[in-house]
């Protein structure tokens, strides 16, 4: 038993309605549970109950034990005065307020059903599962579940909107610059992104847009920033990258970081950091109005289209600047598009609608949709307890499932959980 399934009572109402009864014998007619009080404080703000036809108006205060009260230390704190009923699971101790007269208790547990008990206790206490629920879930309506998988993406969305809203706070709200900054993090995928992002913060974006029609210029400036033009290579193109970032790091007064901060070991060669850089050099001078065109896209083909540009000459034999390889175009594959697109550009034109009071969320629900779910460990696990994701609004829903409800054992918080409760 705890105290969150005491408020989830409580508030839903999930208890006998008529014949309540206080501990002594004072009949409980309950017109209003409450606001829950997420700070410091009684747990129900503005409550209104009679107790024996009288009506009372207050806040009401929930422990597992009467004698919590105390070890508690409530009956010090003034913020508790205003307390018209305690509400137990247990009463083990009577409460007097500051008058020297009983507090009002009610002994919940008297009133709940022993199913619903049952159901919260096989929900929460079988460790062994990949989600507490899989042997339940399969129970549930789909229309809930779909329901509920849209506001989990809605709440990822938010939760990635914090991040972007950071970088346009240091940006002084430069879409554009943010944009670079995201696209920049996600060319490195996970194990460079960090490494990327550093990158692309160290670099004002106003020197972008002077620089970015030359596309020579404007690579020499990534892989400059990047500290891979401090070696000796005798190769052509290296030395006139090296050159051309010479005189940009004297110009704009340039600090470029370590290349040791990007990592090739275990690497697939597509993935290589010089590849991406490469590709993003390329991918700016393309489309120099880049955030624009992204905000105005609603469907993935025309973002296929778009991300379909072509690398330089160089790199199309090279992975590296010191040795060369079979020549191979190097486009950006459909899936690391569809990446993009989940993890950079349909939060970014999150925030962007958001700020712009335009936000359209079947737009964006629409626009999910269309991009291929993910594939992972957790969703493979969901998929093996009848839970399958078919786009990616799914996948992303299902890990937002998994992490801040499943995994937090927040199954009162969550509609599939609620439902299974009140079964």
């Amino acid at each position: 038993m705890t105290e969150d399934f005491l408020y989830y009572i409580w508030q839903y109402k999930l208890f006998t309605k008529t014949d309540l009864f206080t501990i002594d014998n004072q009949l409980i007619t309950i017109s209003k549970s409450g606001n829950q009080n997420k700070n410091s404080g009684p747990d129900f703000l503005n409550s209104q109950l009679k107790l024996n036809q009288q009506l009372w108006v207050g806040n009401v205060e929930m422990h597992l034990k009467s004698s919590d009260w105390y070890l508690h230390k409530h009956e010090e704190d003034v913020n508790y005065d205003a307390v018209i009923l305690h509400v137990v699971w247990e009463h083990d101790a009577v409460v007097y307020m500051k008058n020297n007269k009983p507090l009002p208790t009610f002994e919940i547990s008297n009133f709940v059903s022993r199913e619903l008990v049952s159901n919260y206790s096989s929900l929460l206490y079988n460790q062994q599962r990949f989600i507490l629920c899989e042997n339940q879930i399969g129970l549930v309506d789909e229309f809930l579940i779909d329901n509920w998988l849209e506001r989990l993406y809605f709440e990822r969305l938010e939760q990635k909107s914090v991040f972007i809203k950071d970088l346009l706070s240091q940006t002084n709200y430069d879409f554009e610059a943010v944009l670079f900054q995201l696209l920049a993090k996600n060319f490195g995928l996970k194990v460079n992104g960090d490494s990327f992002l550093q990158l692309a913060k160290s670099i004002d974006f106003s020197v972008v847009r002077k620089e970015v029609y030359n596309v020579n210029t404007l690579t020499a400036l990534f892989f400059g920033q990047a500290g891979f033009l401090e070696d000796e290579i005798e190769e052509n193109y290296y030395q006139q990258l090296k050159e051309e970032y010479k005189y940009l790091k004297h110009k704009y007064k340039l600090a470029s970081i370590s290349k040791n901060n990007f990592q090739f070991f275990r690497m697939r060669p597509q993935n290589f950091p010089t590849i991406r850089i490469a590709q993003l050099a390329s991918l700016f001078f393309t489309h120099q109005n880049l955030f624009s065109k992204l905000m105005s896209l609603t469907n993935k083909k025309e973002f296929y289209e778009l991300f379909n540009f072509e690398i330089q000459e160089f790199w199309k034999s090279h992975y590296t600047f010191e040795t060369t390889s079979k020549e191979s175009p190097k486009k950006l594959t459909k899936s690391f598009i569809e990446l993009l697109l989940i993890n950079t550009i349909i939060p970014l034109k999150f925030v962007y609608l958001q700020n712009r009071g335009e936000v359209n969320e079947e737009g964006i629900l629409q626009l999910i949709r269309q991009v291929s779910s993910e594939k992972n460990s957790v969703i493979s696990k969901f998929a093996a307890v009848k839970i399958k994701s078919k786009n990616a609004l799914e996948s992303q829903a299902l890990l937002e499932l998994k992490n801040n409800y499943c995994t937090k054992k927040r199954c009162l918080h969550c509609a599939i959980g609620n439902n299974l409760l009140k079964s």
